[in-house]
């Protein structure tokens, strides 16, 4: 039960980085868009599948507080600084949505929408870049402080996650939008994605100098942990060449991010496999196994309910956003006569 808990745990990771993290990108890149219209071209796309994104997150939470109830109780309080910025990041973000759609006057919450992105996308590449350090626990407590866990390795990761999530929200433009709008999300995001790339090859690179490096003594592991980073490699190259303007291929960009994700969450999990931070291992603190039995039923429910909740949200804004050549038609009927 510990393993399939690891997975729903992953699934759950997975899903928020690769859904949320593409309106979390479309948020940042508001910051840099002028036209008044063309910003809320971008609030369209992410309040259409926003709150259905971020339901991942909860579920990730749930599912660590759950079934590694001492891992969440150390975990939380070893990156409770970012995660608390994140959390507070998220509201603004999600209240910034509904009161751009509402209210005419709307620059402001406009401006709010992408400053909390900016600094939502920050904070989780930060509490990532904790959980490489080590992990002070004393008598099966947290007893070190929310500052000690911060330092250049998490600053570094925060970069990563930041360009990795902007790559994503400029493949996704680029696979709903037409026009010039789609020419430039292409050429932006090949930008984004070659930094992107860069970045985390430097965090790998990096990890090695952590209290979390790489475990690759056994041989299995070591070729699956190559044949992870190759598929990751091929993700980004597909990324690459289909955001080219002049590919029609519109949809595989986020495609190829994708994988690239998939390929190296699953990479670096192997690598560590099984201590879930230095210090903490599976066996260390997983739950009783009656408890993850009935928990396992209980998710189990609600995870299916979720991907249909997602996969609607998508099916029904399904296709370009813009209605022809030089116009920009808004689903939203409330934001089309605001315009």
């Amino acid at each position: 039960m510990a393993n399939v808990w690891i997975a729903l745990i992953l699934l759950c990771a997975l899903m928020y980085v690769s859904l949320d993290g593409y309106d979390l990108g479309l948020g940042v890149i508001s910051l840099f868009e002028r036209d008044r219209r063309g910003r809320r071209e971008l609030l369209e796309q992410v309040g259409q599948a926003w709150d259905g994104n971020e339901t991942w997150l909860v579920l990730l939470a749930v599912s660590l507080w759950a079934g590694f109830p001492l891992a969440f109780g150390t975990i939380l309080p070893h990156a409770y600084l970012p995660l608390i910025i994140m959390l507070f990041s998220l509201i603004i973000r999600g209240v910034s949505v509904e009161m751009a759609s509402q209210a005419r006057a709307t620059a402001g919450w406009e401006r709010a929408f992408g400053i909390a992105s900016l600094t939502a996308a920050l904070a989780q590449g930060v509490a990532l870049g904790t959980l490489a350090a080590p992990l002070t626990v004393v008598d099966g407590a947290f007893s070190g402080t929310p500052f000690g866990a911060i330092g250049w390795f998490s600053l570094l990761t925060a970069a990563a996650v930041l360009c990795g999530y902007v790559a994503l929200g400029y493949g996704y433009l680029k696979w709903k939008a037409t026009g010039e709008t789609r020419a430039t999300a292409g050429r932006r995001g090949a930008v984004s994605t070659a930094v992107a790339a860069v970045l985390v090859a430097a965090c790998l690179v990096a990890l090695n100098g952590t209290a979390a490096a790489p475990n690759l003594g056994d041989p299995d592991r070591a070729i699956g942990f190559a044949v992870l980073l190759v598929l990751a490699a091929a993700g980004v190259v597909v990324a690459l060449v289909t955001l080219r303007p002049t590919s029609r291929h519109d949809g595989l960009p986020t495609a190829g991010l994708v994988t690239t994700i998939v390929a190296m969450v699953l990479a670096v999990t192997l690598a560590r496999y099984p201590e879930l931070v230095p210090g903490l291992t599976v066996a260390d603190t997983v739950a009783p196994s009656a408890t993850m039995v009935f928990l396992a039923v209980g998710v189990g429910i609600n995870v299916p309910l979720i991907l249909f909740y997602n996969w609607f949200a998508h099916h029904a804004f399904r296709g370009k956003l813009d209605a022809g050549p030089g116009s920009r038609e808004l689903p939203n009927p409330r934001l089309r006569s605001q315009l």
